[in-house]
């Protein structure tokens, strides 16, 4: 068989014999003998494979290692839905280049500590020795290592460094997460300093989207028919195909809504059900409100959670639970909430620190605990497979720390397991949920007329009102904020694009009938299921003699009433004004009889007219 040369003089993957080491710092390590181990690597490593996968590579890590033979790139950008096994597809890939001498070194580059530790441990599987202690301190790594896992910080901290270990001899670089490479002008800079000698660079992701326009280091942007620079995968595996493929979880979110109060800086109480439309500030407030510890909402959601845990386990004895929370104070409270329910302490990831990877590495040998808490670390690319249930305690928002949040949930072990998710009735976080198998690329330019195919009028509308017409600095004050009731009840599922049930309030019959869903089905079972469970509930309203739409009546007046109380009562102290005067003057204004007997429509006339007295409209 004839050598083949490819564009940097480097021999191929399809060469005979590999070319002896040579260069001084490779000189006391042995050639990794990798392939055969890396063939014989669980498609989903760190944990066993999916149901139909083991022992061999998944269709889609086969196909992509195809299309990179037949190409041989300097850059390959793979976009993996998360849990599809991006990892395994990548070591195959390094054992195969340096098995064929086109590179002597592996270099890893990674988001965190955690994850370039987790990286370096899945190396070792396949015969690759990583020092994923190096420092940049030390300046060489050890000679008996094929090279380093490190984190971009790390990267960014000494650019310099890292070019001169690329420069020293043909390396792969392995971008995990490389839409991190945008996270700060400085990362991207330093990224593309460090490695733009590298001899390859294989870029993964399970998530190509940005919210910025920050470009990220070695990725090709491409103008489409509209002159919209996004970003272009080699190789693109998206979450709808690896759910035909039974390689990922189906998912179903469960939110829940209620009734918020708050007090503002001025003294004012402000009142709002969670969910409904409001502007951009307010529901951010009434969204904070939610998750505050000391509220009835978040207690009522993790009792919802560790049922359902529960229910699951039945099937999948060792299934666990993740609270994602937005800071140390909310982990540190959610934990305790959770003990009082459980009986058992949750574990507690509260920073990337050198405890923390200790800490989920023994939760997830750990089958009997139940429960973990954390703030962001554990939101990308930490592999604790067990976890089959979440909750979503965090006001961010964005489509790339929403899809890498439930990506934590959809790792298949065995067929017909399924992840609950769930999630405050915030109108984000629902069109995220229910957008969850689109696939998006990282977009540089942003579409700025309706002759856009990605522009949304709607959205458009949405915001310029926000920008137009937000509640007073007085309603929304961060630094004053104080959280003072938080009500729950059980809004709906969403699965499958599809919406279901009836709301309800926490520990009913009608709550009850989806936190029992059973741990193992299909998703054609989900489907099926989550129809006719609604169509029961459906049919028990009308044997009461109502119809649907009269109990939601009933449901809302009732909450209507509770608000304008609220805001008569919030009112009141603001004024002096006696209660009985307030509700007479609004009475006047818009006509009706009084609160008890009132309709809909004009109990809410009667909270617009309140609610803009606050801002000194009237």
């Amino acid at each position: 068989m004839s050598t083949t040369q490819d564009y940097d003089d480097s021999p191929t993957l399809f060469d005979a014999v590999a070319e002896p080491v040579t260069d001084d710092t490779d000189a006391g390590r042995s050639r990794p003998g990798s392939v055969f181990a890396a063939e014989h690597l669980s498609p989903a490593f760190p944990r066993r494979a999916p149901w139909g996968t083991a022992t061999k590579l998944r269709a889609w890590q086969a196909e992509a290692i195809e299309l990179y033979q037949a190409k041989q790139p300097r850059d390959f950008l793979a976009v993996a839905t998360p849990g599809a096994g991006k990892t395994t597809f990548a070591l195959r890939l390094a054992t195969l280049l340096l098995d064929a001498g086109v590179v002597r070194r592996i270099t890893v580059v990674a988001p965190t500590e955690h994850l370039k530790h987790q990286w370096a441990e899945a190396a070792s599987k396949v015969g690759i020795r990583l020092d994923s202690n190096y420092k940049n301190s030390q300046g060489a790594h050890g000679s008996h290592f094929h090279g380093v896992a490190v984190t971009y910080a790390q990267v960014a901290a000494n650019p310099a460094l890292h070019r001169a270990k690329t420069e020293a001899g043909r390396t792969l670089v392995i971008l995990d997460e490389i839409h991190h490479g945008g996270d700060a002008l400085s990362w991207g800079d330093a990224i593309r300093e460090a490695y733009e000698p590298a001899t390859r660079r294989l870029a993964l992701t399970g998530t190509p989207f940005r919210s910025d326009t920050a470009a990220i280091p070695f990725v090709t942007y491409v103008a489409d028919n509209d002159g919209i620079r996004r970003s272009q995968a080699d190789y693109t595996y998206g979450y709808g195909q690896a759910l035909a493929d039974h390689v990922v979880r189906p998912v179903i979110f469960l939110s829940y809504s209620g009734q918020m109060r708050w007090r503002t800086r001025s003294g004012d109480e402000v009142s709002a059900q969670l969910g409904e439309p409001m502007t951009k500030d307010i529901t951010a407030q009434a969204w904070r409100t939610a998750l505050d510890p000391s509220g009835e909402w978040i207690g009522s959601v993790l009792r919802a959670a560790d049922t359902r845990l529960t229910e699951v386990r039945r099937s999948v004895p060792d299934a666990g639970g993740l609270v994602i929370a937005s800071d140390q104070a909310d982990a540190r409270a959610y934990a305790k909430h959770l003990r009082a329910v459980t009986g058992q302490a949750p574990t507690i990831v509260l920073s990337d620190d050198d405890g923390a990877s200790n800490r989920i590495e023994e939760f997830s040998s750990d089958v009997s605990r139940r429960w973990m808490v954390a703030v962001r670390m554990v939101s990308e690319g930490v592999d604790v497979p067990r976890l089959a249930v979440g909750v979503y305690a965090t006001s961010t928002a964005t489509p790339l720390y929403f899809a890498q949040a439930v990506g934590r949930f959809v790792r298949a072990r065995k067929r017909g397991e399924i992840a609950s998710v769930f999630l405050p009735s915030v109108p984000q976080l629902l069109g995220l949920a229910g957008a969850l198998e689109l696939e998006r690329d990282h977009a540089l330019d942003r579409p700025v007329s309706a002759d856009d195919p990605d522009f949304s009028p709607e959205e458009a509308e949405l915001i310029a009102a926000n920008r137009e017409e937000k509640a007073s600095s007085s309603l929304t004050d961060q630094g004053t904020f104080e959280a003072l009731e938080a009500q729950a009840s059980f809004d709906r599922v969403l699965f499958d694009g599809g919406e279901f049930g009836t709301a309800a309030d926490p520990g009913s019959v009608a709550e009850a009938d989806y936190l029992g869903l059973p741990g193992l089905l299909e998703p054609e079972q989900v489907s099926t299921l989550l129809r006719s469970r609604q169509a029961e509930q459906l049919r028990g309203v009308e044997a009461r003699g109502e119809s649907a739409s009269q109990l939601a009546d009933h449901r809302r007046a009732s909450e209507l009433r509770k608000e304008l109380a609220k805001l008569v009562g919030a009112w009141s102290r603001r004024s002096g004004q006696p209660h009985g005067s307030i509700h007479n003057d609004l009475r006047r204004r818009t006509g009706g009889p009084e609160v008890p007997q009132a309709t809909i429509e004009q109990i809410e006339a009667r909270i617009a007219i309140l609610r803009a007295w606050f801002v000194g409209k009237r």
